[in-house]
């Protein structure tokens, strides 16, 4: 195994020490914190958004809201100031749902016997099943992102989750498809199956890993009563929370900076004019590092399209923003390995390039 991997590990027990008064408790923890985000405010929100249909609006320049009004006659170091505050602001929900459910996954999944199958393209379709209905941005899987490896999944589950999740989600395909032509909305349906399905199974292909052995980060017995369970799952999931939290909340307080002043470096009328090649890769390299919420990217890419952006553009806004970011490749490099990271953020962008330029041919 790598020593990027072995870092990862926790001081844990074996699995089949944990009883199943442990697991069920796990399995509680993780209900709870998931049903609170999705019934009271994800999918609310989602809905709100496909609803608005052609109405929909942002206020920010990476968020739908704004906490502070940003004008382009401010100084650059306002404006970052508040494009910034404006993204933790509009961040919050979905990230405190990360850093908690991050951690209840990595709890949990650590005390099963097996995370993982032998055949990678099998990891791939478990990852990507378990990442559509969570229902977050590529930002705020980070964190989740991390205590799945943690806990001994595959690599390409991971990355499958991480992209599936913003991505795949039936809500946002939904608006995707309501708001563009099909031909577009199917473009950019092809390019995220193509970064799942052929870029994650490859990329686990070229940087093979032994099958980790992780378990639950405390010692159980076998014959634990309710008190000992609910004890020794608080202390795993306190031990995990601080494993996911130390490296995913600095890393988030950068991102949100670095978004901030790109956005806020670049041009006004960055898309005006008609599109060139330079420009389509420009705006793939922005797009896939800008760090944007949930459907943040279907809703400004049809907002450009009804203003008047070129078509290429708008089509690489809507294949590359929201699928990665800053954030989420740099948990992936901190997490799992920066050639990954790496990897992952050429094959956005240049999956955002081609699809820009074969949307010359449809319209």
């Amino acid at each position: 195994m790598s020593a990027q991997t072995g870092a990862l590990r926790l001081p844990l027990s074996a699995p089949s020490a944990v009883s199943w008064r442990s697991r069920a408790l796990a399995i509680l923890l993780m209900a709870v914190i998931a049903s609170i985000f999705w019934v009271d405010s994800r999918y609310p929100a989602l809905m709100k958004r496909y609803h608005a249909g052609t109405q929909v609006k942002a206020a920010g320049t990476l968020t739908f809201g704004v906490v502070y009004a940003v004008d382009r006659s401010m100084p650059l170091p306002a404006r970052v100031w508040r494009t910034t505050i404006n993204w933790l602001d509009a961040n919050r929900i979905g990230m405190t749902f990360s850093f908690l459910f991050g951690p209840a996954a990595l709890t949990f999944l650590a005390m099963l016997p097996k995370r993982r199958t032998r055949s990678r393209y099998l990891n791939t379709l478990v990852g990507a099943a378990a990442g559509v209905p969570m229902a977050v941005c590529t930002n705020c899987i980070a964190p989740i992102a991390r205590g799945l490896y943690a806990s001994g999944m595959s690599r390409e589950s991971v990355l499958a989750a991480m992209f599936a999740s913003p991505a795949l989600n039936v809500v946002v395909l939904a608006m995707t498809f309501t708001l563009f032509p099909v031909k577009i909305a199917l473009l950019k349906l092809s390019t995220v199956l193509l970064l799942i399905f052929v870029f994650v199974p490859l990329v686990a292909k070229r940087s093979k890993e032994a099958a980790a052995t992780y378990a639950c980060p405390i010692e159980v017995p076998v014959a634990e009563t309710w008190p000992e369970a609910l004890i020794s799952v608080a202390r795993s999931y306190a031990k995990s929370f601080w494993y996911v939290f130390r490296v995913a909340f600095p890393l988030m307080i950068l991102a949100a900076v670095l978004g901030a002043l790109v956005i806020e470096v670049l041009p006004a009328r960055a898309l005006a004019g008609e599109a060139t090649l330079p420009g389509i890769v420009l705006v793939s390299l922005v797009s896939a590092f800008l760090p944007v919420p949930m459907a943040f990217d279907v809703a400004i890419a049809y907002i450009f399209m009804t203003h008047g952006a070129p078509l290429p553009y708008v089509v690489a806004i809507l294949s590359t923003l929201g699928i990665l970011s800053v954030y989420s490749a740099s948990v992936v490099g901190k997490t799992i390995s920066w050639r990954v990271a790496a990897s992952a953020y050429v094959t956005v962008t240049a999956l955002g390039i081609t699809a820009a330029i074969v949307s010359r041919f449809l319209l």
